[in-house]
């Protein structure tokens, strides 16, 4: 009577299906704690920036509507930081260089910028699940052809053979292909769920930069920003 199972395979496997069984285990543990990490980052995200959008348009002046975009390192805070510091830059040069640059397009290169960075950060771990999903896979195929190869060689010294002693090594060869599409499904969907996410928080940060750029140019809050048929005028020291 034949033992066969995962306690078997690797009681029996060489110390090549070992550390294919290793990376794939890595591989799952590190696809799932960027699924949960990146998903409750982005789900904070999205709540702090539809509160702090409404609460910054409804703010008295912008020193009131800065401190409810969030804690600095927010993308919201950032951008509304980048541009303030955008403006002011260009105010305190005036007849030097930078005086050349349409204040308009000084502005909006600086939103962009600050977009750019926050939209990297956002996706810091979003490769590692690209790179799980399209790899494991291979990783799980390669473990089941060395475990079939390996099967084949021990029965192929073994003399006569029957049915029951190829199935079993053949089976748990197979095994390992399982296991690599255990770890590639999740990773390819969390990569997918991510990315969708990422995307509305960039949607909303562009929007936001809109907005914004508009009203430290003009000092009036744009209709589309504050929702409201009556736009609410903020007070800004770089008001134009």
């Amino acid at each position: 009577m034949h033992a066969y199972g995962l306690l078997h395979l690797w009681q029996q496997g060489d110390i090549a299906m070992r550390a294919i069984a290793m990376i794939l285990l890595a591989m799952s543990i590190a696809s799932w704690s960027v699924i949960v990490v990146k998903s409750l980052e982005f789900s904070r995200l999205r709540r702090l920036a539809t509160h702090a959008e409404q609460q910054f348009w409804h703010a008295d002046d912008f020193e009131a509507a800065m401190r409810g975009l969030g804690a600095p390192g927010t993308p919201l805070h950032e951008l509304a930081c980048a541009g303030q510091a955008a403006v002011a830059l260009h105010d305190a040069n005036r007849g030097r260089l930078i005086d050349c640059v349409d204040p308009s397009d000084w502005l909006l290169r600086n939103l962009k910028s600050s977009i750019d960075e926050s939209t990297s950060r956002l996706q810091r771990g979003l490769a590692v699940l690209a790179s799980i999903g399209s790899t494991a896979p291979f990783v799980g195929l390669f473990g089941t052809v060395w475990g079939i190869y390996h099967a084949l060689l021990m029965l192929g010294t073994g003399g006569q053979t029957r049915i029951d002693q190829v199935a079993g090594p053949v089976g748990e060869a197979l095994i390992m292909t399982a296991f690599g599409l255990f770890v590639a499904i999740p990773a390819v969907l969390g990569y997918n769920g991510l990315t969708r996410l990422n995307r509305d928080i960039v949607v909303r940060l562009n929007r936001f930069a809109h907005a914004l750029h508009s009203l430290l140019l003009t000092g009036a809050t744009p209709v589309s920003a504050s929702r409201s048929a009556t736009p609410q005028p903020l007070r800004t020291a770089s008001a134009r």
